[in-house]
């Protein structure tokens, strides 16, 4: 076999020291890393896929697989038998010291927890955990084969594999996998042929984010996050919505005017803004949650709290808040990412240097290439929370316009949301295919730029970067103006789609 001629001598060094030893083709040969990388699939179509998922995870970490990166979560159609519900379907890489078929054992000890039974083959099942690789080697045994003899037909599996990888070749492991493809372009080539990003959407391979029990397409079109802020000092609109009932009647008229989502903030985030404790943001946040989430015009839409407080997000996710908002990205409350991880809530970061009181400081608006270094900044961060506990799948990145950037900066931002994606996609393919959020709604760069001191004034500015940052890839914005931020959005997702056909 090719590919096990290719380990070989690294085996047969391993075989000289004897340590352990399992039967790989027809030879006893040893794994004697004291680690190997590895990639393990998921899927489930049985009960709560989410929870099905989230256990699946929790339990893999405590058999001793230390998991570095998640892929997307992938809602698809069943394969080979049709007849059944809709899969989730994702894989996560990793590395772990269990050899090769005690890895094995250990999905199937996993998925047996879950409520896995003997049924038909490619049948219904809570959980589903498949090693698609594992180090350098060529498997095959009468229980075990890696790569899976089927996986380059299936891009329910080729999807999620090609998001762990990114666009650079980063490890020896990383380049033997492509090899195992047999193709001159690797997996990236087999992915091509399966259909690629095209696909995405259409067949029964749609890309979602899960929230609560629930699923969400982000992709069909531009959602807008209302902003209610429940803050005396903040730049637009301070003290306005400070009593419950100004707060309710005000949540109630964006949702009117068409807002997906509402963003509630406690402390204001403006450059200079005090610092807040967080039993005060809780103080000015929980009176107005508690009325607000259940009136009957709230009923299918999304809440997210707008804190960098590890005990608020704790507080308001419990109370039914749906997201978590960080400016910080988790940079200010160092138990936030576990916290987070613990909630099982979306999150939303938000790329920043410095906190509120330091942000426009010249050191960190000091940038050689600003697109380039605030997604390298952006991953950074994601990749501490991914292995906090926290999978991609859950993430929505923000490239924090108005945050640590100058005027000039942000129009680059708003221009460049491609560039930060694409330099993400050398990294993870699962991190740059995250829902980007963009919020520049009255801040004091279109204010300089157009010569309006009132924040109010803004509006038409706002409505303008909207726009640009729409159709340079935002698919979440967040604005004060709902009703005509949502018109541009429109004619921009009809845009998008012209030019898609």
């Amino acid at each position: 076999m090719k590919t096990f001629k290719k380990v070989l001598p690294r085996a047969t060094y391993a075989l000289r020291k004897a340590v352990h030893s399992r039967q790989f083709c027809d030879f006893m040969v040893e794994v004697h890393s004291p680690e190997e990388e590895v990639v393990i699939a998921l899927g489930s179509n049985v009960g709560n896929r989410i929870h099905n998922f989230d256990k699946a995870l929790s339990l893999m970490k405590k058999s001793g697989i230390t998991i570095t990166r998640h892929a997307c979560l992938y809602e698809t159609e069943p394969a080979y038998v049709t007849e059944q519900p809709l899969f989730l379907n994702s894989a996560i890489r990793g590395f772990t010291k269990l050899q090769p078929h005690e890895l094995l054992r250990v999905l199937k000890q996993i998925e047996k927890e879950l409520g896995r039974t003997e049924g038909i083959r490619y049948g219904p099942r809570p959980i589903d955990l498949d090693v698609l690789f594992y180090g350098k080697y060529s498997i095959k045994s009468e229980i075990l084969s890696i790569p899976h003899e089927r996986i380059w037909e299936r891009p329910f599996v080729v999807a999620p594999l090609i998001d762990l990888l990114g666009t650079s070749i980063d490890t020896d492991s990383v380049a033997t996998w492509h090899s195992f493809s047999g193709q001159f372009g690797g997996i990236s080539e087999v992915w091509k042929k399966l259909g690629g990003e095209s696909s995405i959407g259409k067949e029964g391979l749609r890309r979602v984010l899960p929230i609560g029990d629930h699923l969400w397409d982000w992709s069909k079109r531009t959602h807008v996050m209302g902003v209610l802020n429940l803050t005396p000092d903040s730049f637009s609109d301070g003290g306005k919505f400070i009593s419950v009932d100004a707060a309710v009647s005000h949540v109630r008229l964006m949702i009117s005017e068409g807002a997906d989502i509402i963003d509630i903030g406690g402390q204001s985030t403006r450059p200079l803004a005090p610092k807040v404790s967080a039993e005060e943001e809780l103080k000015r946040l929980m009176p107005v949650l508690k009325s607000v989430i259940n009136i009957p015009e709230a009923e299918g839409k999304l809440f997210s709290v707008d804190t960098y407080h590890s005990k608020v997000a704790s507080e308001v996710i419990a109370a039914g808040v749906h997201f978590v908002n960080d400016v910080s990205g988790g940079r200010l409350d160092t138990d936030m990412f576990s916290v987070v991880a613990g909630l099982g809530s979306p999150y939303i970061m938000m790329h920043m240097r410095g906190d509120p009181s330091t942000m426009q400081n010249k050191e960190n608006v000091s940038y050689e290439d600003v697109c380039k270094e605030v997604a390298n900044e952006l991953y950074s961060r994601v990749e501490e929370a991914e292995q906090s506990g926290i999978p991609s799948w859950r993430i929505i990145i923000d490239p924090g316009i108005g945050f640590s950037k100058t005027v000039e900066q942000n129009l680059e931002i708003l221009m460049g949301m491609q560039t930060i994606r694409k330099e993400i996609a050398h990294r993870s393919l699962a991190i740059s295919h995250a829902p980007m959020l963009i919020g520049p709604s009255r801040k004091s760069f279109l204010g300089k730029i157009c010569d309006r001191s009132d924040a109010t004034e803004r509006d038409p500015a706002t409505i303008a970067s909207v726009t640009a940052g729409i159709l340079a890839g935002a698919n979440i914005i967040r604005v004060h103006n709902v009703k005509d931020n949502l018109d541009a959005a429109k004619v921009c997702d009809a845009l998008l789609s012209q030019r898609r056909t």
